[in-house]
């Protein structure tokens, strides 16, 4: 099995995806082991001192004017990780929570945090042994962080609460650490703290939508290859010469896809045969440029998880030196901050979600006009096998539609949303987790809005009978159909090869069989 060792700088979106949705397991590195024992020693210093020091000898939030001493911090960390689990709700799913658990022991690896080593040790041992706490979808306001999320994974280290074990069953926390040899532990000084103060539940869930995101919008190019083809559209406007002079590389990028796809077509260029047109409709013509500025902000996007991974997200967060006066041993210090304010994922989170529902969009509208007859130029309405008689895909184009219509919804955005928590300490918070849960129900459509036209391109690029599709085309038809998605005839049952459909996109197989056939998309 792959191993993901955690160092001091940070991780990347590879091992992320590794750990979250492969199972990979977790090592420390010995730089890491030193950096956490350095970092205590200077939260042990601190400790020791009479003068109060956030998060070491204090309450929390609005709560931390009181100082507290010696014999009730073990408690004071105790007690907010006990408190601050209070999510309700529906579990979020395994992938999240371990993506979640992963990030957090990222950034207590940093050496910036001042837990010990045994209980960064213990997280790894928790996600090695597929221990999963029970995280529910309601809780986090994205700031300080993701808190609720990260104390439910908090306080199953204590050996509480209710976590799945690798067999997929809800059981005590307590228990299915004892099943395993891993020890709960007895949190010190800062370390309660440390464990909930971070971006990881709305981090974790970008990195995974960018995945699937990535694999989305290849997938999308070809189905919207596969309509102007069925179209009897034109491939003079993917022309590259056409896209160097609008130089965005997401729309070349979609332009190339699309152009490979329909090369050595029979089908493009007929534009002008029976019902002459100049030009195809904006969702045909335009689909490089849509899909292009949604590929666009996936890079931007890529960006900011790239440097929120490179980063160490804790408040107060010990830093070696400096000119606070809340110094502890060789001048290090433990320093408030507000890093754990979640609004540069939040808004990335939000903008994905606006260009896949114009992405969605803009795939119903071909799909429509592939079903309409007076659009289609050519193609029997619905796709149906005897009109009237059959109602072809008349239903599933509904279907579309619906899920068209909920992903505007959820493009609206989360992280405008602010509200004061905390007795107004905490007056404004970024809601990055609400805008990643509404992320992936987007997700979701969308591989089920180019499932849906790719459905119905490719049926009517089969009824296209003595025009010969392209090599790419033929291979996506061949390797469809394989996968039980049944091509035209009469009417049938829809919903199972829809969602045949569906499970071929979203695996990836969509994308596979046409780069066997054209090499790598970009």
């Amino acid at each position: 099995m792959h191993t993901v060792v955690v160092g001091t700088s940070g991780t990347t979106v590879s091992d992320v995806l590794a750990v979250a949705r492969g199972g990979a397991r977790v090592e420390l590195s010995a730089e890491a082991e030193t950096a956490l024992a350095a970092a205590r020693e200077i939260v042990d210093a601190l400790a020791a001192k009479p003068d109060p020091v956030y998060g070491v000898s204090t309450g929390f939030g609005a709560l931390a004017t009181r100082h507290i001493g010696p014999e009730l911090r073990a408690r004071l960390q105790r007690n907010i990780v006990r408190s601050h689990a209070a999510g309700m709700g529906p579990r979020v799913e395994r992938e999240v929570v371990r993506a979640l658990m992963f990030l957090r022991l990222k950034t207590v690896c940093s050496g910036h945090t001042g837990v010990r080593p045994e209980v960064a040790r213990t997280m790894a041992a928790v996600l090695n042994a597929g221990i999963t706490p029970v995280v529910h979808e309601y809780g986090s306001l994205g700031c300080s962080g993701d808190l609720a999320p990260l104390s439910h994974c908090a306080l199953t280290l204590l050996g509480e609460g209710e976590a799945e074990g690798p067999d997929g069953t809800v059981r005590p926390a307590g228990e299915l650490l004892a099943e395993h040899g891993i020890e709960p532990v007895e949190l010190r000084e800062k370390e309660g703290l440390a464990l909930l103060n971070g971006t990881d539940g709305m981090l974790g869930m970008l990195i995974m939508a960018l995945a699937d995101l990535d694999t989305l919008y290849k997938s999308a190019d070809v189905t919207a290859a596969l309509s102007l083809e069925a179209l009897l559209g034109t491939d003079k406007v993917l022309a590259p010469e056409l896209h160097a002079i609008r130089p965005h590389p997401g729309q070349r990028a979609s332009a190339a896809n699309m152009l490979a796809v329909l090369k050595g077509s029979g089908l493009t260029g007929h534009h002008q045969d029976d019902a002459p047109r100049v030009q195809d409709a904006y969702s045909v013509r335009c689909a490089p440029q849509v899909a292009g500025a949604g590929r666009d902000t996936l890079a931007h996007a890529r960006t900011v998880a790239e440097r929120e991974l490179a980063s160490a997200v804790d408040n107060p967060v010990v830093l070696p030196g400096g000119t606070s006066q809340a110094f502890g041993s060789g001048g290090g210090m433990v320093e408030s901050n507000g890093n754990f304010h979640g609004a540069p994922v939040a808004y990335v989170l939000d903008f994905l979600a606006v260009a896949a529902a114009d992405l969605g969009s803009i795939a119903e509208r071909r799909t429509d006009r592939l079903l309409d007859k007076n659009r289609s130029h050519g193609l029997p309405p619905f796709l149906a096998d005897d009109p009237g008689v059959d109602s072809g895909l008349m239903i599933a184009q509904y279907t579309q539609a619906a899920l068209v219509s909920e992903m505007k919804r959820l493009a609206v955005p989360a992280s405008v949303d602010s509200i004061p928590s905390s007795a107004m300490q905490e007056d404004h918070v970024s809601m990055g987790w609400s805008a990643a849960r509404k992320l992936r129900t987007a997700v979701d459509a969308l591989t089920r809005i180019v499932a849906v036209e790719l459905y119905a391109a490719t049926r009517a690029v089969e009824l296209r009978e003595g025009l010969t599709p392209a090599p790419a085309s033929h291979a996506v038809i061949t390797a469809l159909r394989a996968a039980g998605v049944q091509g035209p005839g009469p009417d049938r049952f829809l919903a199972p090869d829809l969602a045949a459909a569906e499970a071929f996109v979203r695996d990836g197989r969509l994308v596979t069989a046409v780069e066997e056939v054209t090499g790598p998309l970009e």
